[in-house]
């Protein structure tokens, strides 16, 4: 069988006989590699307009969001380990010829609107920082396909080095907003207990099924399932028994920062925006341009923008990967990969130069909720293949999901097809 990611596939060395500390660092990065999709530049809009409209109370939102994330990535990574294939190669090893090009065209579709919403938000922060034009900064946006591959000629581990290094950028940024923004630490807390008014408030729920339903990023339970694989652990039950174990480990905790750093968005929306009479404050530039006036430095704006360039450079890194994997695993079609990085980069940058060239800045707002849409609608073709393959003992042997996991599985697969669809319903008929 081929494998998925060949140039990079067991590349990472594990100590064996180790201890527990030494092993769960040779382990560490897959999981931080998915934790950037769950703060890119798309899911910023909804914590911002929850913060600044509701305060704190849709804190509860993002915390049950990041527990469903943590659980749908454990099962690819345990797909991953336990089958040896990808999600990809196991949906073209399970699934009919035509049914297999249906679901890779639909994920390609979806990987290109991803790593869209990921380059407007790019381009947006070199615009805010440098004053840098829209058009110019998603052209720069490309640059960032000659680093990946420079990078991962030089090892894997460089790629997760990077991807980690961006992330302490953008929790660093904002735990110094954070600090200037002095939330009331008992109102945040409470924030974490879900309300009822969440469900009975209509327009409060339509932000929070925003921000459950934006969560899962279809692309990263392909990429997970692949790039867990670069560890070279052994062939026999017991070392996938510890590679599952470690690998589920890294990507909670990965999960972890992500929760921070969505919650820290919001949080700072409603200590900054809400509790001055900000409560309509969606847009990243509204955002950026408040901050400085209503925390009194300059500091404040300057550190928004460098975590908005930093997520959605961070973002893009890995939805190139993400792109090779599905085309290798669903079709077996093998291409050079700064080829294939280039393909995926031009189907993003040309419907947004072309918007940008067309309609200017104000394009930008509709193109964002374009590609979280088509994301919304391909994400059921990605999880719940992921559930009833990890689900299946003929795939998975004894690493199969047992009963309660995947009572819990396809309940969390469910609620967030249903909510997607609503979201999508919703979308459509404000349009």
């Amino acid at each position: 069988m081929s494998k998925s990611l060949p140039e990079v596939h067991g590349s990472v060395a594990v100590p064996h006989g180790a201890g527990f500390f030494r092993k769960m660092l040779a382990f560490a990065g897959p999981g931080y590699l998915v934790a950037v999709g769950y703060m890119d530049p798309g899911n910023w809009a909804t914590d911002l307009a929850g913060g600044s409209k509701y305060g704190y109370t849709l804190l509860s939102v993002i915390m049950i969001s990041n527990l469903m994330a943590i659980l749908l990535q454990a099962l690819s990574a345990r797909l991953g380990i336990a089958s040896g294939r990808d999600l990809a190669q196991a949906c073209r090893d399970h699934y009919s010829r035509p049914t297999t090009f249906a679901l890779w065209v639909l994920c390609e579709i979806a990987i290109a609107a991803c790593d869209l919403a990921e380059v407007i938000g790019a381009a947006i922060a070199l615009k805010l920082l440098f004053g840098l034009p829209l058009i110019f900064g998603v052209l720069l946006t490309s640059a960032d396909v000659l680093v990946v591959l420079y990078l991962q000629n030089h090892g894997f581990r460089y790629v997760e080095v990077l991807v980690i290094a961006l992330i302490v950028a953008i929790a660093g940024s904002f735990a110094i907003n954070l600090w200037l923004a002095k939330p009331v630490m008992h109102d945040v807390m409470a924030g974490f207990i879900p309300q009822a008014d969440i469900i009975r408030n209509r327009d409060m729920l339509y932000i929070a099924i925003g921000i459950l339903g934006a969560t899962v990023m279809p692309h990263n339970l392909y990429l997970h399932s692949s790039i867990v694989q670069t560890r070279k652990y052994l062939d026999d039950d017991v070392s996938k028994a510890e590679a599952i174990r470690f690998a589920t480990i890294d990507s909670s905790v990965a999960l972890m920062s992500a929760l921070f750093i969505n919650a820290a968005i919001l949080i700072m929306s409603a200590a900054v925006f809400h509790t001055t009479g900000h409560h309509e404050v969606a847009e990243i530039g509204d955002a950026f341009q408040l901050l400085a006036p209503l925390l009194g430095t300059g500091l404040a704006s300057t550190l928004f923008a460098v975590a908005l360039l930093a997520s959605g450079q961070n973002a893009t890194l890995t939805g190139t990967l993400a792109g090779q994997i599905v085309m290798e695993g669903f079709i077996s079609l093998r291409m050079r990969p700064w080829l294939r990085r280039l393909i995926t980069r031009l189907i993003a940058i040309v419907p947004a130069v072309v918007v940008i060239a067309i309609y200017g800045e104000r394009g930008t707002g509709p193109l964002l909720i374009f590609s979280q849409v088509v994301l919304s609608l391909q994400l059921p073709f990605a999880v719940f293949p992921l559930v009833q393959f990890t689900s299946d003992p003929k795939k998975m042997g004894r690493f199969a999901s047992p009963l309660w996991l995947r009572a819990l599985a396809w309940s969390v697969a469910i609620i967030i097809a249903a909510l997607n669809a609503w979201l999508l319903y919703q979308t459509i008929a404000t349009l």
